[in-house]
């Protein structure tokens, strides 16, 4: 499994009710995504970012997803450049009751 955390610092025009927003629009698209276990979207007031969370059966199938252009794309959503960070997951706890 590949953890990608994807990054958005703002300097000075931070909008916490946008960034929910762009959220809220985005949440349905990632529903049943192949190769997509999990995604957070999150928002820190305090510190003028959101980021972003995926994890990914596999390190391919996160890569195809963050192409250049999705990047670009994503990026004018949120009006900001991301950083884009691949992670390895070491272990994974879900405690998810339905």
């Amino acid at each position: 499994m590949i953890g990608v955390f994807l990054t958005f610092r703002y300097a000075d025009e931070f909008d916490e009710d946008a960034v929910r927003r762009i959220a809220d629009r985005a949440h349905a698209r990632f529903k049943g995504m192949a190769g997509l276990r999990f995604k957070a979207f999150t928002v820190n007031p305090s510190k003028q970012e959101a980021v972003n969370f995926y994890i990914w059966d596999s390190e391919q199938a996160a890569k195809a997803f963050f192409t250049d252009a999705q990047i670009d794309r994503i990026a004018g959503h949120y009006k900001v450049s991301p950083s884009l960070e691949f992670v390895e997951i070491a272990a994974l706890v879900e405690n998810q009751t339905e």
